[in-house]
């Protein structure tokens, strides 16, 4: 093996292992998860479940990966590939067994490849971290073993292969439970199905494995007695964190472990200086980024690659998937997507950030707001019950409520721009293609089908005009017509007399 630089049991990113060999075993069917979509493919924290395994095994940067894809393969091969560029892709046609499986995966590396350190990891355990990885390896190293078991030390090991150890410390055998005494059965240390192989003996033992038992199958742990039996050592590194090896079989055991997944996200996030008010309701994936100082308030999904500055407060209620939220920025009750809040900035309650939404510094996007593919300068704001979609709105301006930018013509989606320190009024349509100059203004309900001049009020509403005693006459018997020929009645008859206590005491009401 290369020389390596150890920190904090981590393998520096600038080394690489150039003789480790990492197998990922992917290709079982997980009947158990009653699902058209494949096993290792069901999200976790923003990653598949493969996909965290295969960031933990790259960043020990080993020489060669190989996945062993089977059952709906043509989901998981392509997805692997594309979280793993350059990944051996190995196919198992038929499950006979872990055994069966990482022989597909050593045939399918050149002669030459098939030496060195070998370790064998699953698909379904996305809690598993590099540096306990790296961790493990070192042991294995050092230790000289032929296998070395990734085990752990749980307080009820029911279900589990139990790891049995010699008089001096080395690994005896496996013992599944079905076939522990009484003795064994009480061992609480499990074997997690991680192994680490030295090459030449797995070349070796791959093809002493049998398949004579209940099942038929080829099994992996073999291998630990044809170790003992050539007389190689055999040894076990106990995890500390062993929930890191557990993997999800179906749907329960997949939500215990998002669970799980997201409390340490949000511990290693408050760690580093962020407030999260209610952790059991706040939900962040694995590749948000958040600064110190920021303040998260219950209800709060942080989505993909979102990224959060310093002093920024968002919820509560909200749901950001690959946003950009500035310093100082506050957002209330929001689902954002690919959007771009700016600094000191406000949006909310209850708005809708669509893909291509740009609020610069200080401006706001407030309530029952909808905005797509918009970008809303410093200091501007589109207060509320709004929707702006392929619009430019400039720096200073305001748009009165219940604006509507007409982008779509039937054919076409077409752009409209507003220019600095424009004021709108209310209720405004805005047909684009249209362009609003500098410091123009609308009036009320206008429809603005054409460009509007810089400092010019726009107006597109005819003189308000009355039709008399219309309830009257086009609603008639209904409550509306009585009201209205009640009040009519009412106006029609002589006030009070001046002078008279009643008629004095309305006269001033009047007067006021």
């Amino acid at each position: 093996m290369c020389a390596r630089t150890i920190y904090r049991g981590a393998i520096d990113p600038g080394e690489m292992m150039d003789d480790l060999t990492v197998i990922v075993l992917a290709a079982g069917g997980g009947t158990r998860m009653k699902s058209k979509t494949a096993k290792v493919l069901h999200p976790i924290a923003g990653l598949s479940m493969v996909g965290h395994v295969m960031r933990a095994v790259h960043s020990l940067e080993p020489a060669t990966v190989v996945a062993v894809v089977g059952h709906q393969r043509e989901q998981v091969a392509p997805h692997i590939e594309a979280e793993l560029p350059g990944v051996v892709v190995a196919v198992q046609e038929s499950q006979e067994g872990t055994g069966h499986a990482v022989r597909i995966a050593w045939e399918a590396l050149p002669q030459e490849r098939r030496t060195g350190t070998v370790l064998i990891a699953y698909g379904d355990t996305p809690l598993l971290e590099g540096p306990s990885l790296s961790a493990f390896l070192d042991h294995h190293v050092a230790s000289g073993d032929a296998i070395s078991i990734l085990s752990g030390r749980v307080g009820d090991p029911f279900g589990y292969g139990r790891v049995i150890r010699d008089a001096d410390g080395g690994v005896s055998a496996i013992v599944e439970q079905k076939e522990a005494t009484a003795d064994e059965a009480a061992v609480d240390e499990i074997n997690s199905g991680i192994l680490a192989f030295d090459g030449d003996f797995l070349t070796e033992a791959l093809g002493r494995l049998g398949n004579d038992n209940v099942q038929g199958e080829y099994y992996l742990t073999d291998t630990v007695a044809i170790a003992r039996a050539a007389g190689h050592s055999v040894g076990a590194y106990p995890l500390e964190d062993v929930l890191q090896t557990e993997g999800a079989n179906d749907r329960v055991q997949l939500a215990s472990l998002a669970a799980e997944k997201n409390r340490r996200i949000l511990e290693r996030w408050m760690r580093e200086g962020v407030t999260i008010i209610d952790p059991a309701s706040t939900w962040v994936d694995v590749d948000v980024t958040l600064a110190a100082d920021v303040t998260l308030l219950p209800g709060v999904q942080l989505l993909g690659t979102t990224a959060i500055e310093e002093d920024a407060v968002i919820g509560p209620d909200c749901t950001l998937k690959d946003c950009e939220i500035g310093a100082g920025a506050k957002v209330v009750r929001t689902h954002g997507e690919l959007a771009v809040i700016g600094a000191g900035a406000n949006v909310g309650p209850f708005t809708y950030l669509r893909p291509g939404t740009q609020l610069g510094e200080g401006g706001k996007i407030g309530a029952f707001v909808e905005t797509k593919n918009a970008q809303i300068g410093k200091g501007a704001k589109v207060p509320h019950l709004s929707y702006v979609g392929d619009a430019e709105i400039g720096e200073g301006s305001n748009i009165g409520a219940g604006a509507i930018f007409a982008n779509y013509d039937g054919v076409n989606k077409n752009h409209s721009k507003i220019g600095r320190h424009v004021k709108t009024g209310v209720h405004n349509s805005f047909v684009a293609p249209v362009v609003l100059g500098d410091g123009a203004a609308t009036g009320a309900g206008a429809v603005i089908r054409s460009d509007v001049p810089p400092g010019a009020l726009a107006v597109s509403s005819p003189a308000q005009r009355h039709y008399d005693e219309w309830a009257q006459r086009r609603r008639a018997g209904t409550p509306q017509a009585e009201a209205a020929q009640a009040a009519s009645t009412c106006e029609n008859q002589p006030g009070p007399q001046v002078g008279t206590e009643d008629g004095s005491a309305r006269a001033d009401q009047r007067e006021e």
